[in-house]
C-alpha cells in the first residue's frame, strides 16, 4: 500500500470510529478492543500489511508514549477539580503508594518462581506492569471536573501518580542486574535520595508550580487584553515546559505532567474565590463550564472567571484530541507488534496479576473501609494496563538490559498488556453497570 492508501485507511477507520461510537459503546468489545483487532489484523497473523516490532525501535517508542502519557496525565489531573486536602484523594494515594508496592511484590515472586526469571527481573517484570495506565483508564476515569464519583475518582488519580511512582523500581531493577545481584551502600543511597524521593517530590512540586503560575499568568494576560483567542497552545506548554524541567533536573516527568494538570486546576479554583462579587457566574461550577468556547466574541472581557473558563475549556479540548489520537495509533501498533512479542505462558501471569495480586493488594488497603464490597473489588478489577508498561519496556531497553533478557520481559508483558486491553475492556461497562443498579437499590 502506498502513501495515498494509507491516508485513505487512516480517514476511513476514524470516520467509520466516529459515526458508530454509540454503538461501539454499547457493544462488548471496548474501542481501544477493537483499535487492538483493527492491529492484528493488519499484522503478520492475518493480513500482514504491516510488521513492526516497537521493542526493536525503543527510542521511537519511548518517545512516542512519552508523548502520549504526558498529555493523558496532564489531563487527568486538569479533570481533577478537588483540593488536595480533600479525602477523595486518599484512596487514590494509597492504591499509587502502598497499594502498588504489593502489587510489585506480589508481581515480583510471582514472576520468580512461575516465569524463572532471577530476582531483579522478576522486580523489572513488576515494575513494568504495576502501574495502571492514564491513557487505557480514560475508560473509567473521571468524565470532567463535576464528577464526584469515588471510584472514578480514585482510579483517576492512581493512574495519574503511579506511573511516576514505578519508574523508580525499574531503575533499582536495572541497577541489581548489572551489579550481579549486589548493590553498593553508594548506589542504594543515590537510588534512595535522587531516583525515588527526588524523582517523586521533585517531579510534583515543579508541575504544580508551573500549572498554577501559568495558569494565573494566563488568565490574567487575557483578562488585561480583553483576549478571547483560543489557548490551546497554554495546554502544549504545560506540557512540554513541566515534563522537559522535571527530566532536565532528574525529577519525574510523568509526576509533573500530572501535577501540571493539577495545578492548572487549581489555578481556576483560586481565580473564582477571588472574585466572588461576579455575580452572573456559578461560583460551584467549573468556569469552563460558563462559557461558550464556540462563541467567544461578545464574551465580558472584564470577567476573569470567564477568560480562565476559556484557557481551562481550550487546554480539556486540545488535550482531550492529542490523548485520543495517540492513544489509538499506540494501540494499533501493539496488536501489529503482538505477533514477535506473543507468549501463551505469560497469560498465567496474567491471571495471577488480574485476579489475585491487584484484587488482594486493593482489599488488603481497603480492609477496615467503609466502602463496599463491590465497589472494593470494582478498585481491584479495574487495574487496565497499557501505554505506561510499554514506555517502561523501552526504558530497559534503553538503560543497559542486554537485547535476550529484554527481549523475554517484553514478550511477557506486552502480552498482558493486549490481554488486560481485551478483558478489561469488555468487563468495565457490565461491571460499572452492576456497581449502578446497586446504588440505586
Amino acid at each position: 500500500m502506498g502513501y495515498w492508501a494509507w491516508t485513505a485507511a487512516t480517514g476511513c477507520l476514524l470516520l467509520l470510529m466516529s459515526l458508530s461510537y454509540g454503538w461501539i459503546n454499547r457493544a462488548p468489545v471496548s474501542v481501544f478492543g477493537l483499535y487492538l483487532l483493527v492491529g492484528i489484523a493488519c499484522g503478520p497473523w492475518v493480513f500482514n500489511i504491516l510488521n513492526i516490532d516497537i521493542a526493536a525501535h525503543a527510542m521511537l517508542t519511548s518517545r512516542v508514549t512519552e508523548i502520549a502519557m504526558a498529555a493523558s496525565l496532564f489531563i487527568t489531573g486538569l479533570k481533577i477539580r478537588l483540593p488536595l486536602t480533600s479525602p477523595y484523594w486518599k484512596m487514590g494515594i494509597k492504591l499509587a503508594l502502598p497499594g502498588m508496592l504489593l502489587t510489585i511484590g506480589g508481581m515480583m515472586l510471582a514472576a520468580h518462581f512461575m516465569a524463572d526469571l532471577s530476582w531483579p527481573l522478576s522486580l523489572a517484570l513488576a515494575a513494568i506492569l504495576a502501574p495502571t495506565d492514564p491513557v487505557l483508564a480514560s475508560l473509567v476515569s473521571i468524565n470532567d471536573a463535576r464528577d464526584g464519583d469515588q471510584l472514578r475518582i480514585a482510579l483517576s488519580s492512581e493512574a495519574g501518580l503511579n506511573d511516576g511512582t514505578a519508574l523508580p523500581f525499574l531503575m533499582l531493577a536495572l541497577i541489581w542486574h548489572r551489579a550481579g545481584g549486589s548493590i553498593s551502600a553508594d548506589e542504594w543511597l543515590s537510588w534512595l535520595s535522587i531516583d525515588l524521593v527526588w524523582a517523586l517530590v521533585g517531579g510534583l512540586a515543579i508541575g504544580f508550580l508551573l500549572g498554577r503560575s501559568i495558569g494565573l499568568i494566563a488568565t490574567r494576560s487575557r483578562h488585561a487584553q480583553g483576549e478571547v483567542a483560543p489557548s490551546d497552545f497554554v495546554a502544549l506548554s504545560l506540557i512540554c515546559l513541566s515534563f522537559s524541567f522535571a527530566m532536565a533536573v532528574s525529577a519525574s516527568g510523568f509526576l509533573a505532567a500530572f501535577a501540571a494538570g493539577v495545578g492548572l486546576r487549581s489555578a481556576e479554583v483560586s481565580v473564582q474565590k477571588r472574585h466572588p462579587d461576579q455575580k452572573e457566574v456559578d461560583h460551584d461550577l467549573p468556569a469552563e463550564m460558563q462559557v461558550n468556547p464556540h462563541a467567544r466574541h461578545g464574551l465580558e472581557e472584564h470577567n476573569p472567571i470567564k477568560s480562565v473558563g476559556l484557557v481551562i475549556g481550550d487546554a480539556l479540548s486540545f488535550g482531550d484530541t492529542v490523548e485520543r489520537i495517540f492513544a489509538a495509533a499506540l494501540v494499533i501498533i501493539l496488536g501489529i507488534t503482538l505477533a514477535q512479542h506473543w507468549d501463551m505462558p505469560a497469560l498465567l501471569l496474567a491471571f495471577m496479576l488480574f485476579v489475585i495480586i491487584r484484587p488482594l493488594s486493593v482489599l488488603l488497603l481497603t480492609w477496615h473501609s467503609e466502602e463496599s464490597l463491590l465497589h472494593r473489588l470494582s478498585l481491584g478489577w479495574l487495574g487496565i494496563r497499557g501505554i505506561g508498561s510499554l514506555n517502561y519496556i523501552a526504558y530497559a531497553y534503553m538503560h543497559g538490559l542486554d537485547s535476550v533478557r529484554a527481549s523475554e520481559l517484553a514478550n511477557i508483558a506486552i502480552t498482558i498488556v493486549t490481554f488486560s486491553v481485551l478483558i478489561h475492556g469488555i468487563s468495565v461497562t457490565p461491571l460499572l453497570t452492576l456497581r449502578r443498579k446497586r446504588e440505586q437499590d
